[in-house]
């Protein structure tokens, strides 16, 4: 069962506090799995229990995500405020400097926490911020879209439509090469979660000006895209690769943009291997 831990983080303004969710499984070295925007922990369901297998496995739902608050008045959903909110988490719950494991935005918090030198290695699955300008504004539109979608839709809708394959393709084909694999019940909940997203347009806006420039020399990193990734194309990966040229560049083969779900056993074997670096 999730749990729920509420702490203090630091702030230039003095410490504040927030709390966030998370599910917590396995035994081994710590390692931190964090979703993308909209999402919520239950996107690395399907590999979680493989990992647990290896590793002392935290999920959370990013700050203003999932069953997380959103951060107090006054914070910005910035990677200088989010990655203290993470840093100060893992202390929280007795895992100071974990392997970390991120998706898209989490991808992207997965890097900044290994420039802050606060985690032992970093895998990131088709990571935020590697983008052209252009491929950053279709992005975005993109997301808008789907959040826009989401809030539109009747939950009887959102549920009836989540019982078919062809209805499940429409609730999530642009994160997922197979959409159809999804469980009805995993489809309403992430398109629930992307509706109720408190920190859906806070994080989006930090996010206009974010490139990822910066070389991770003296840390195991792991650079992995989905071959069949719609929002994020995987030339991106190539750009990670010239920014980070120490990283190991994986492709995903027949994988979408958040690609646990696509092949489970192939997205475990990435991070189990790319956490055993450090």
């Amino acid at each position: 069962m999730p749990a729920r831990i509420t702490f203090e983080f630091e702030t230039p303004r003095g410490p504040r506090t927030t709390a966030l969710t998370y599910e917590r499984r396995g035994a081994g070295e710590p390692l931190l799995l964090l979703h993308g925007i909209g999402h919520h922990w239950q996107a690395w369901e399907p590999v979680l229990d493989v990992l647990a297998a290896e590793r002392d496995v935290i999920a959370v739902d990013l700050p203003g995500f999932g069953a997380s608050d959103g951060l107090p008045p006054g914070c910005a959903y910035d990677l200088s405020t989010v990655t203290p909110v993470l840093t100060a988490f893992c202390a929280a719950v007795g895992a100071e400097r974990p392997h970390v494991a991120g998706n898209s935005l989490g991808g992207l918090l997965a890097l900044q926490l290994g420039r802050e030198k606060a985690v032992r290695s970093v895998t990131a699955l088709s990571p935020a911020g590697f983008w052209s300008e252009a491929e950053r504004r279709y992005a975005f539109t993109t997301l808008r879209a789907m959040r826009a979608s989401a809030r539109a839709m009747p939950v009887p809708l959102i549920d009836r439509l989540s019982r078919t394959p062809a209805g499940r393709t429409l609730l999530t084909s642009t994160i997922y090469a197979r959409p159809g694999r999804r469980s009805p019940d995993a489809a309403v909940a992430e398109t629930m979660a992307l509706r109720e997203a408190t920190g859906f347009h806070e994080t989006l806006a930090a996010g206009r000006t974010v490139l990822f420039r910066d070389d991770l020399p003296a840390l195991p990193v792991t650079v992995a895209w989905g071959s069949r990734d719609r929002l994020l194309p995987p030339r991106q990966g190539v750009r990670a690769k010239r920014t980070l040229p120490g990283a190991r560049l994986v492709r995903l083969p027949g994988c979408g943009h958040v690609p646990m779900n696509d092949d489970p056993a192939l997205v475990a074997r990435v991070v189990l291997d790319g956490s055993a670096a450090g």
